[in-house]
């Protein structure tokens, strides 16, 4: 892996910097339609770590992401595997072919793949809900978890936990790196994250909305203009999806309270819909995954400008508390 040649080792140099290689330990959300590969070269251009969104991409179109990100960047990144998606072996060969050395998998089972990446040399960190899921991750060996609170947007747990009642309980039981995701914004939101023990944090919804993020811009827009209370957690008879209160939201909820069986609801998603939704921005019947804290997103950033926003907060907020401790 090529590092980040300047990466200061200091006292914030924790196990999730080392690990990876990077600068700060800032994770960009492998976000379906997304983090293409200009989100994901920009925020490790950045010194954060950047990653490809697999969910939403052939084994050939994730194979030409790969190419890109390495062509627009010399720093580490990685690629995020959901695991629930037929293609897989595809992709894993593509990664493994191509030679990443990082990928955070989620959606499924970490026992079922983790062995085969990490001995071809691939770090490998496991999204979870719960402490349960935690430990099996653990358990399975991956190299760090992400414990990602049902503030977050897209696929989320059925538990609803909490990011900042999840972090801890994790760090109670776990050895390995915890790095925390859901309504992470700002360096104030790490520095918390960190007081109750995670060594990094995952950003989504604000990544989501950035200049290099390939969302459109129909849904950037919308995610800019959010307020408190407009998104929910849906679909938990299939698979939990925290979505922008639209037309389409409208309907899953009309079926849930009728009391509707999974197939119908099947029937309703279709296919496609996070597409028509995220990437070619139809507001009204598309499927738009975003996490609560969108309501604080408000301007049009950079990735670079995010990742200096999020490090310069963060030491300026722990100088300030040590102060006046």
């Amino acid at each position: 892996m090529s590092a980040v040649s300047n990466i200061q080792k200091g006292p914030f140099y924790n196990r999730t910097a080392h690990l990876f290689e990077i600068q700060f330990p800032i994770i960009q959300a492998g976000m379906v339609w997304c983090s293409g590969w200009r989100l994901a070269s920009a925020v490790s251009n950045a010194g954060g770590l950047g990653l490809i969104g697999a969910g939403s991409m052939s084994p050939l179109v994730l194979h030409e992401h790969i190419l890109k990100t390495k062509a627009a960047t010399k720093n580490p990144f990685g690629v995020n595997l959901p695991l629930l998606y037929p293609d897989i072996d595809k992709q894993v060969d593509v990664i493994m072919k191509e030679g990443i050395r990082i990928v955070f998998t989620s959606a499924g089972n970490p026992s079922t793949w983790t062995k085969t990446l990490k001995s071809n040399g691939i770090i490998v960190v496991h999204v979870v809900s719960s402490l349960k899921f935690a430990q099996k991750a653990q358990e399975a060996s991956v190299d760090a978890v992400v414990g990602e609170g049902f503030e977050a947007g897209g696929h989320n747990g059925r538990e609803e936990t909490t990011t900042f009642c999840l972090i801890p309980m994790l760090r109670e039981k776990l050895e390995i790196p915890i790095i925390a995701a859901g309504g992470i914004y700002s360096g104030k939101s790490m520095l918390a994250a960190f007081a109750l023990g995670a060594e990094g944090v995952q950003v989504g919804t604000r990544f989501a909305a950035s200049v290099e993020s390939s969302a459109h811009e129909n849904f950037k827009n919308k995610v800019r203009q959010m307020n408190e209370g407009e998104t929910e957690l849906v679909m938990k008879q299939l698979a939990p999806v925290r979505l922008i209160k639209n037309h389409f939201y409208q309907q899953v909820k009309g079926l849930e309270t009728s009391g509707t069986t999974a197939d119908e609801m099947k029937i309703l998603l279709g296919k496609g819909r996070s597409r028509q939704g995220i990437f070619e921005g139809n507001l009204d019947d598309g499927e738009l995954e975003i996490g609560q804290i969108a309501a604080m997103v408000k301007n049009q950033e950079t990735s670079g400008e995010i990742v200096q926003d999020i490090w310069t907060e963060f030491i300026e907020q722990k100088k300030l508390l040590s102060q006046t401790a």
